[in-house]
């Protein structure tokens, strides 16, 4: 049994709670089940009840036995003096007030149907060896259920995801290019690489990209050069004219690229190995300028995966890295790789850049998510084994969402689905 089934009890009146009496045989009527409280002090606040007829309003706490009144030193917290009613799974000893009077208590076990305690068992017991706690029942919960919980879950992500860019406009003091600028280098990078580039980013003030970009061939060089890509003592014409730019452009600027994290290819296609996705970057902030304000206003699909239609410079066209030349393809940024800058990048931006604003865009944001498809890995596979297929960018990452903070966490009593389970 945990303590926070019992708060879900008491909290949502799933139990018998018209016949409650408490353990010395007084009549209990809920008026109010209180604010539940996350913080030190009593579960809940501000409760109101009638036991036998006389009303009362105060806190009410809640623990598994009795006795765990004792065993947490309630009986010397002042904080626990307004206590109106104690509520326990099994009432194993008597509890007193500073005034020696007993504190009213409820057992709720007595007021628990044998079925509640069933759907509880298939969330809580072993559920180590599952997947997920639920892996069992969420094949049958309900669609209207499962989809309004999928929202809030994305829109939960979301919030998180405007948490961690706050802060990068913090550290930017308010530039929201160069947030923009810093989040897509970490996207272009991807899982492997994706530190990295974030750290060359951080490493290169926005207002010096904005200058470099107006030749391509320089900014490429800045960026292959700070992140120490460019070889030593090569005969590459390409890269020998690319280390004399990024000396004059760290000349110039007074760049400055200690600390910028190593850059791998260890376990990369090579159509995502680094130099071809700096190369893309470089490309993209060359062709289009003002590209924070254009990806702001613009919620047409296809006119963004427009915007995003970059390929590198002609170098790459025979290369994925220095010196070792290929059969001739043109290095396009994909439109499956576009869905995912959107997906991380620009519509989490969006969010937080219209919350800024002070502008509702959740209708157009879940508008654009949801014609984005869903992304694959190991997360969205498992589920789409348990329930019908996410079929949308926004199912999958309520899905990542879900498992990430809930399933992982086992916190089925805050989740939609559990409390389905619980209480169907």
């Amino acid at each position: 049994m945990r303590e926070d089934f019992l708060h879900y009890l008491w909290k949502f009146k799933k139990f018998a709670f018209a016949k409650a009496r408490t353990t010395t045989n007084q009549t209990i009527t809920l008026k109010s089940v209180g604010q539940h409280n996350h913080g030190a002090g009593p579960d809940f606040f501000n409760a109101r009840l009638l036991l036998n007829e006389q009303e009362w309003a105060g806190n009410v706490e809640i623990h598994l036995k009795s006795s765990d009144w004792y065993a947490h030193g309630h009986e010397t917290d002042a904080a626990y003096d307004n206590v109106v009613l104690h509520v326990v799974w099994e009432h194993d000893i008597d509890i007193y007030r500073p005034d020696n009077t007993p504190l009213p208590t409820l057992q709720l076990k007595d007021y628990v149907t044998d079925a509640q305690l069933a759907n509880y068992r298939s969330l809580f017991v072993q559920q180590d060896k599952r997947w997920i706690p639920c892996e069992n029942t969420l094949a049958g919960v309900p669609t209207r259920i499962w989809d309004d919980w999928q929202e809030r879950l994305y829109f939960e992500r979301l919030e998180h995801k405007t948490e961690r860019i706050q802060e990068l406009l913090q550290t930017s003091k308010g530039d929201w290019e160069q947030v923009l600028f810093v989040m897509l280098s970490r996207n272009f990078g991807t899982k492997v690489n994706g530190e990295a580039f974030q750290s060359l980013a951080d490493h290169i003030d926005f207002n010096v990209v904005r200058k470099c970009a107006q030749e391509p061939f320089r900014l490429e060089a800045l960026l292959l050069g700070a992140g120490g890509l460019l070889p030593e003592n090569s005969v590459d014409s390409y890269v020998l004219q690319l280390q004399g730019e990024y000396e004059f452009v760290v000349h110039k600027f007074q760049i400055k690229s200690d600390g910028v994290l190593p850059i791998h290819f260890f376990k990369l296609r090579p159509a995502n190995f680094p130099t071809i996705r700096l190369s893309q970057l470089a490309s993209l902030y060359h062709l289009v300028p003002g590209l924070f304000q254009l990806v702001m206003k613009e919620n047409n699909l296809e006119k963004l995966y427009t915007i995003f239609n970059v390929t590198a410079s002609a170098y790459w066209d025979t290369h994925f890295n220095f010196g070792k030349s290929q059969k001739k393809r043109a290095k396009k940024i994909t439109k499956s790789f576009i869905d995912l800058l959107l997906i991380n990048t620009v519509i989490p931006l969006k969010f937080a850049y219209n919350q800024h604003l002070g502008k509702n865009t959740q209708e157009e944001i879940l508008e654009l998510v949801s014609q984005l498809k869903p992304e694959k890995n190991s997360i969205i596979q498992e589920y789409d084994n348990l329930k019908p297929k996410a079929v949308s960018a926004m199912q999958s990452q309520a899905l990542i969402q879900l498992k990430s903070e809930y399933c992982a966490k086992r916190q089925c009593l805050q989740c939609a689905v559990g409390n389905w389970v619980l209480g169907k």
